[in-house]
């Protein structure tokens, strides 16, 4: 078992002002898996981009967008959302 608090993980700068602290994953002994919390500020946001492999995400705070084929979804507080591996054309 690993055990980690948010504040006891240094952040990564990741694009315009966002951090990303990696909590959980290879390092800590999960092969399958990585869990992460990104921290973005007001009107940042990551690239359309897609994977080889799905992704969850949940919203701590605040609200967004998610953009993919179908358009774009409103997204706030407490919400999840699951998206699908390759889900780029």
């Amino acid at each position: 078992m690993f055990v980690v608090n948010y504040k006891g993980v240094p952040p990564e700068r990741y694009g315009e002002g966002m951090e990303k602290r990696v909590m959980l994953g290879p390092q800590q002994g999960a092969p399958n898996f990585v869990m992460r919390v990104f921290d973005l500020p007001p009107g940042a946001s990551s690239p359309y981009h897609s994977h080889d492999w799905e992704h969850e995400v949940y919203i701590l705070s605040g609200q967004g967008v998610v953009v993919s084929q179908q358009g774009e979804t409103a997204v706030g507080l407490e919400d999840a959302i699951y998206i699908a591996a390759e889900m780029l054309p």
